[in-house]
């Protein structure tokens, strides 16, 4: 057995973990952290934020450590493979990098300001709301898209 036969699968099971989990947390999670106002602005549940903390309770043990890990080596050993497998695990490799910059640049940085942010103006509150909520589907979208590409880089494995 290889790294490649280590690497990938673990690479793969995780994004599939961080995929649903993503997916759940958009659908279950931020509906109990911001609340959408009749004037177009949103309330934030501080509290429940506080509570929840999915990014100390969940997201570090799935995603915070191990998937960045996992997409460190994997991009060094993508790196190193050969066509045609290079490509296809390069791509999902890449793809979770640009993830991985974005969760650390935005939104655990987001989450901290929002957990402490009885001090916020509404607008600020909204605005940060607002790009959350946006950012988070192009987030789902890029671990959905390098899922599908991990895989097919497995099954050329």
């Amino acid at each position: 057995m290889n790294i490649t036969e280590i690497l990938l699968p673990a690479f793969v099971v995780n994004l599939g973990i961080a995929l649903g989990a993503g997916l759940y947390e958009t659908r279950i999670v931020l509906p109990l952290w911001f609340h959408p106002l009749t004037n177009r602005n949103y309330r934030v549940d501080f509290e429940a934020m506080r509570k929840i903390d999915t990014g100390r309770k969940f997201w570090g043990f799935v995603t915070t450590i191990p998937l960045t890990l996992l997409t460190i080596a994997n991009l060094y050993f993508a790196f190193h493979a050969k066509a045609p497998l290079y490509g296809w695990w390069i791509s999902a490799a890449f793809i979770i990098l640009i993830e991985r910059i974005g969760t650390f640049t935005f939104f655990i940085p987001t989450a901290i300001k929002l957990q402490q942010g009885e001090r916020l103006s509404v607008s600020k509150t909204t605005s940060l709301v607002l790009w959350w909520t946006r950012l988070n589907y192009i987030r789902n979208a890029l671990t959905f898209a390098a899922l599908l590409i991990s895989l097919k880089a497995y099954l050329i494995v």
